[in-house]
């Protein structure tokens, strides 16, 4: 079986000191390939090094996250690494990009229009190049659609993966109609996620990819609540060879089996990020 981690942050500071093990380790448990997006433009180099060691792929983007000390001059660098780099076989989109509305700054003037901002032109840099999208959606899944529907009358379809995504049905088949595939990691692992399970459950199988976010969003079994933190028990780190052990929760609530699931997300995020057919 082959598995592609469709979004990990390979280049996080929590892999500095084991970073070749951990790949190691992916590779071994049947993770053929990672997707490492970049979040601001200090880490453009570092993605891109790190894929062309690896075997695996990365995108280019600025995150919502980071937009507080994002200037002109990073959008200027973000279309100057795209113009260098576009033909790149391991450049498979623009990304992490998109909205947070989670993060209550982020959702006040002027980071939320700053955010929509550079989402937006970032959505044209994306259509400059001819690139796929990685989105980042929290709580922000209509507001996302709204500019993605708006650049789309210039005729071309989108596509790309709405990474982590955690909307209602309505919003995920919105995004489906408009070209994308939809992220699952350890957050479908938890019983309580009754939601996002009903959505890996019943979506459209061609809809799916995985994903771990490493060493972000663990699955259940990695996960401590913050009263076990207090008391000196470790939260669990998320690696890309989790990914096997989420893929067997999703192939649970499908009904079907990992073989199936394996060969399904894979022909899917190829479709996704059409660079990667060429690299797995």
């Amino acid at each position: 079986m082959v598995w592609i981690d469709t979004h990990c942050h390979l280049d996080a500071p929590e892999f500095d000191t084991d970073r070749a093990a951990v790949r190691a380790t992916a590779h071994t448990a049947g993770v053929a390939h990672c997707v490492i997006p970049a979040v601001e433009r200090s880490n453009f180099d570092t993605v891109r090094a790190l894929a062309h060691a690896g075997g695996d792929s990365y995108c280019l983007g600025i995150h919502p996250l980071y937009v507080a000390r994002a200037t002109p001059d990073d959008l200027a660098a973000l279309e100057a690494q795209l113009h260098t780099y576009h033909a790149d076989p391991r450049l498979v989109a623009v990304g992490e990009i998109g909205l947070d509305y989670f993060v209550p700054a982020l959702t006040q003037s002027p980071l939320r229009e700053q955010q929509e901002q550079i989402y937006r032109a970032q959505l044209k840099l994306a259509r400059q190049f001819g690139l796929p999208v990685v989105l980042h959606v929290r709580r922000s899944a209509d507001r996302l659609l709204k500019h993605l529907r708006e650049l789309s009358q210039t005729g071309a379809a989108w596509s790309g993966i709405a990474h982590a995504f955690n909307g209602s049905e309505t919003q995920a088949r919105e995004f489906i109609k408009l070209g994308f595939k939809l992220g699952f990691g350890g957050a479908v692992t938890f019983d309580r996620a009754l939601q996002l399970r009903h959505l890996a459950q019943t979506l459209p199988l061609e809809s799916i990819v995985l994903e771990t976010d490493a060493p972000d969003i663990p699955p259940h079994w990695l996960y401590t609540t913050q009263q076990d933190r207090q008391n000196g028990v470790a939260q669990g780190r998320n690696t890309p060879g989790e990914l096997p052990r989420i893929a067997a929760v999703v192939a649970q609530l499908r009904g079907i089996s990992l073989e199936a699931l394996a060969q399904a997300t894979t022909h899917n995020a190829c479709q996704a990020l059409p660079k990667l057919a060429g690299l797995v």
